[in-house]
């Protein structure tokens, strides 16, 4: 090997060397991590243990930032029957702040567990879990269920009962009943024959049969109301009975008015149809509509029975001498029903000359 050769070998090694060595020699600062928040959680579980049906819990988390920058909270998602009150957005490195969680055991029983997601900006920890546990224990309840449902007829009434029983040690007593109105009316009973007890509750314990009777005078529309029975407990003082359902109309009316816009006598839409049902779904039959009239002299109205039980189908047709203009008046439908025995559909529009539209299109060239 040639002496220029070998200068030249060993020159390379001595830089190899010397950029190694100055690798090596890098403050130990450059590869620190970068500042970042820590989440940690305090008590990241609360147990409330036996809590009584209908209490409020409430509860606030500490959350801890054991990092070096600022930690913020981004969102806290309540899950199922658990609502997040209030949390702190932004919290320093070394201090604490909170997320309040609240339950209410109104719909519950047994052991429930309620969790709040936690989001942030913690890049180790982005989400964190915040749970509450409690055994809800009823101390006034109701049997077979703490609701009763109805789906009536428009002046049909019905009564439902429930019976009320209590897990207290005192004598258990109602003391008052709150109806949401007039049509919603609860008589009580306490119960002394041993037959009618349901088979829960204290033994001995005093226990209540409400019949609950939804009126006559009932509005139409969906029924979501509740009644709110006040007892002597100590643990659970109020205890409120859903009423829902639904009342239908005796007879549907399919459209609710017509409005033939502007048309000439001899226009398809001249003709409207709608139709009238019985809302008896048992007996459709019973239903029959005797004569339908139109209070406009622009307009003609009849009626005939289709192949459906219960229902009928209604022309109305403007009649061919019609004068034009407009057309502000009703259709009267005559039935037996003993509450809807005339109804009223408003009937709307406006009456042109057949020859109106050749005319305008005449004018247009």
């Amino acid at each position: 090997m040639s002496k220029r050769l070998i200068v030249m070998t060993l020159a390379l090694a001595m830089s190899a060397g010397s950029l190694l060595a100055q690798e090596a020699s890098k403050p130990a600062e450059a590869t620190k991590e970068a500042p970042a928040p820590r989440l940690t959680i305090v008590e990241p579980v609360k147990d409330f243990g036996v809590v009584p049906k209908g209490d409020k819990l409430d509860w606030t988390f500490q959350i801890k930032n054991t990092g070096n920058a600022d930690l913020q909270i981004i969102a806290a998602k309540p899950g199922c029957g658990c609502t997040v009150a209030d949390f702190d957005k932004l919290i320093k490195p070394g201090e604490t702040g909170k997320v309040t969680a609240h339950v209410d055991t109104t719909n519950f029983a047994g052991p429930i567990a309620k969790s709040v997601s936690v989001e942030t900006n913690d890049p180790s920890t982005p989400a964190a879990t915040l749970t509450i546990h409690a055994t809800v224990k009823p101390y006034v309840e109701a049997a077979p269920v703490g609701f009763v449902r109805y789906s009536l007829l428009q002046g049909e009434a019905q009564a439902q009962s429930v019976v009320l029983y209590s897990e207290e040690d005192e004598p258990f007593e109602i003391t008052k009943i709150e109806t949401p109105g007039d049509f919603v009316k609860v008589n009580t009973t306490k119960i002394t024959d041993e037959k009618q007890r349901v088979q829960a509750g204290r033994p001995g314990q005093n226990q209540y049969k409400l019949d609950i009777v939804v009126g006559s005078d009932t509005k139409l529309g969906p029924l979501a109301e509740k009644i709110h029975v006040m007892t002597n407990s100590k643990h659970q003082p109020d205890y409120f009975i859903s009423v829902t359902g639904v009342i239908r109309p005796t007879v549907r009316v399919d459209p609710t008015g017509i409005n033939f816009g502007e048309v000439a006598p001899s226009d398809s839409a001249a003709t409207r149809v709608l139709y009238v049902r019985s809302g008896n779904l048992q007996m459709p039959e019973t239903l029959s509509v005797t004569k339908a009239e139109s209070t406009s002299p622009n307009v003609a109205a009849s009626v005939k029975p289709t192949a459906n039980k219960g229902e009928y189908e209604v022309t109305l047709q403007v009649k061919k001498d019609a004068k034009p203009g407009d057309i502000d008046g009703s259709l009267k439908v005559y039935t037996n029903d003993k509450i809807n025995s005339v109804i009223t559909v408003p009937v709307k529009g406006t009456v042109k000359t057949a020859a109106a539209a050749p005319a305008a299109a005449s004018k247009s060239k």
